[in-house]
């Protein structure tokens, strides 16, 4: 029986030496060894905890190990009973199944070593590591509560305390910017005075819509007494809608505009009254056919043509700074329309809802897209805010784009970086994406801020006051910097407030000078709403390519748009046959076409060796006929226009034979008997 003991006892310190051995090599760092085990007793206000020695101890040749280790406490009011039960691992079950012939059997020996157990004294210099392992699982169950408070509602983002740069060392650069803000070299090389930069949003695809399918109504609704229009008398029947804008006179009737004494002059020498209803009435984008199929299909079909042309051209003409806006505004209209939309935090309530990208900095319009409701198939748009910052930014890099809390969302974000763009918006408190710990208003003090982050998002809840709290989503900003002022706001709330207002104030300020008249047809209203964010964009344009242009004024948007209406109806003035009755018009008409024959006179000089040329190229020469104007069958090109267009003509010149159109011939008005003689 001595010897089974010795061999065990042989085996138990082999063990101990090579685990001994293993430890120290485990916990030696920089040439120095650790201590895992100290036996100097801890106490703490009146508790004292005990620990004990886990060395095994031996006494005449057995094996002495401590089975049980009762922990007293002063009051004597609990007591904890630890198992030190014996574990034998694969090498002392190797070592013993080797002594498999000596014992009877595995059971005897276990036996044995729990009675030498039973008598095993109690130790007070027995140190155990029990405590050191509960601490490490105080610990690793702290972790998950804070990973749980700063995860997410639902369970796919993991939000930290921790910034970023203090994970990573360092944070990466923001988006570059690559385009140069301002206007465009296109908008530079063209626009020559406001008329002309006005004329850049009407490129000739659309002039040619809207002359083509307005003498299409015209006809369709007068027949034969409709006279065809041209490109001057829109520009005179525009004109007159932003003078009327101008003078805050929009929803004023028309009568009344057009009155001899308390109406405008400019008004009544322009145009008469009649003509200006008419022109109402049939101008037109789109073939009027009762039944379409494509306008079943299409709610947006009667502007579909012009408005993409027109939108198309809006991002050619200006660059947005590095700031851009994403919101939604909305065109007042109480009509018919498939697609009206109610809109309870605007001022007007009910219209066309319009989804825009403007630069923050100047409200430049550069991107738009209408809103027409629903599908044909009534199925909701899952991520309509995320689907609508994306169309509005496409074709931008480097930029900072700024949403409300419709559109702003966690995949927005990572979609904008990887398109090289950051984002900074609002979020609503029941968006899934956020962590319980910034929703909660509980012991926050006024004026606070909470950050959470991941590597590419900020997120911020700030509390303005007692029990009410705003929230922030940014992947610009990437530290929890705060202002030093009283109120104590996050740069990213900061930054929100700068750059938040790019398309309100467009919208407020299309709204101010707005030409909008009253009307049944949705249609009109997209046009009047298109002359407004036109004139407001040439504004832009022209001041900054002008910067000196009325530099000490405060109304410049009024004096350009007053320029910019009278350069308008100037063409359609001047070439007015009929004179108005009051004297003011008179006056107005008189002075136009004066400037106009002085210009005409001052220009004769230019076109005449072109008139020459084509006399000595022109083969037939036609004798001098009693008529000025001769009208052969054949139709040719004006050979005097400058244009390689020129229009098309069948008059041709009494004494040269040249082909010649109106605004070249002169015409000599006389009567029937004078014709005779």
């Amino acid at each position: 029986m001595k010897r089974r003991f010795s061999a065990v006892e042989s085996l138990v310190h082999l063990f101990e030496s090579r685990q001994e051995e293993r430890d120290a090599t485990l916990h030696t760092t920089e040439g120095w060894i650790e201590e895992e085990r100290d036996a100097t007793p801890h106490t703490s206000d009146g508790w004292m905890e005990e620990e004990r020695d886990a060395t095994p101890q031996t006494s005449d040749g057995c094996i002495e190990e401590e089975g049980y280790a009762t922990l007293h406490t002063s009051d004597g009011c609990m007591e904890e009973e630890r198992d030190a039960a014996l574990h034998i691992s694969n090498g002392w079950m190797e070592a013993i199944g080797d002594l498999e012939g000596e014992y009877e059997s595995e059971e005897e020996l276990f036996d044995e070593a729990s009675e030498t157990e039973g008598n095993t004294e109690f130790n007070p210099d027995y140190h155990s590591t029990d405590g050191e392992e509960s601490e490490e699982e105080e610990d690793e169950v702290d972790l998950p509560e804070i990973e749980a408070a700063y995860q997410s509602k639902n369970e796919n983002i993991l939000w930290t305390s921790t910034t970023p740069s203090e994970r990573r060392g360092r944070i990466p650069p923001p988006c570059v910017l690559k385009m140069t803000p301002g206007p465009t070299r296109f908008a530079c090389s063209n626009a020559e005075d406001i008329k002309s930069t006005f004329e850049l949003f009407f490129p000739d695809d659309i002039k040619k819509i809207l002359i083509e399918m307005s003498n299409i109504e015209g006809k369709r609704v007068f027949h034969k007494a409709w006279k065809n229009l041209d490109w001057t008398d829109l520009q005179a029947y525009f004109g007159l809608l932003i003078l009327a804008g101008v003078y805050r006179s929009h929803h004023e009737a028309l009568s009344s505009l057009w009155n001899g004494v308390s109406g405008r002059a400019i008004f009544r020498a322009t145009m008469p009254l009649k003509t200006f209803r008419n022109m109402s009435r049939v101008v037109c984008f789109h073939r009027k056919v009762t039944g379409s199929g494509r306008q079943k299909h299409d709610k947006l079909a009667p502007v579909r043509d012009i408005w993409e042309k027109w939108v198309q051209r809006l991002p050619l003409l200006y660059n947005p700074g590095p700031n851009v806006t994403v919101d939604e505004c909305l065109v007042p209209f109480r009509g018919r329309c498939p697609f009206k939309q109610y809109m309870q935090s605007k001022p007007s309530k009910y219209g066309i809802k319009i989804w825009a990208a403007c630069d923050s900095r100047s409200s430049y319009a550069w991107n738009m897209q209408i809103y027409t409701g629903k599908a044909a198939d009534s199925k909701p748009e899952k991520n309509q805010g995320m689907r609508m910052v994306l169309d509005m930014t496409s074709g931008l890099q480097g930029h900072t784009i700024t949403c409300g809390n419709f559109f702003t969302s966690y995949a927005l974000g990572e979609e904008l970086l990887q398109r090289k763009m950051t984002m900074i918006g609002t979020v609503r408190s029941n968006n899934p994406e956020l962590p319980p710990a910034l929703l909660s208003l509980k012991d926050r003090a006024r004026l606070s801020s909470m950050f959470a982050f991941t590597e590419t998002h900020t997120l911020v809840s700030y509390c303005p006051r007692k029990k009410k709290n705003v929230l922030f989503m940014s992947t610009f900003h990437r530290d929890a910097a705060i202002s030093i002022k009283d109120h104590k706001k996050p740069e990213i709330i900061l930054d929100y407030n700068q750059t938040k207002g790019g398309v309100d104030n467009l919208d407020k300020l299309a709204a101010t000078y707005t030409c909008q008249r009253k009307t049944n047809n949705w249609a009109m209203v997209i046009l009047f709403y298109m002359l407004d964010v036109s004139a407001y964009n040439a504004l832009v344009l022209w001041t900054e390519m002008n910067p000196k242009w009325n530099k000490q004024k405060f109304n410049k948007r009024r004096l350009f748009l007053e320029e910019l209406g009278e350069a308008l109806v100037t063409p359609f003035m001047k070439r007015r046959q009929g004179v108005p009755r009051t004297p003011a018009s008179q006056n107005m008409v008189k002075e136009a076409q004066a400037c106009s024959s002085e210009n005409e006179a001052a220009f004769q000089p230019t076109p005449y060796h072109k008139v020459m040329e084509a006399r000595a190229c022109c083969s037939e020469v036609k004798k001098p006929d009693s008529s000025p104007v001769s009208t052969p069958s054949k139709r040719k090109r004006c050979q005097v226009c400058e244009s390689k267009q020129a229009t098309k003509t069948s008059m041709t010149c009494s004494k040269c034979n040249l082909y010649i159109c109106k605004s070249h011939a002169v015409i000599t008005t006389y009567c029937y008997a004078c014709k005779k003689v």
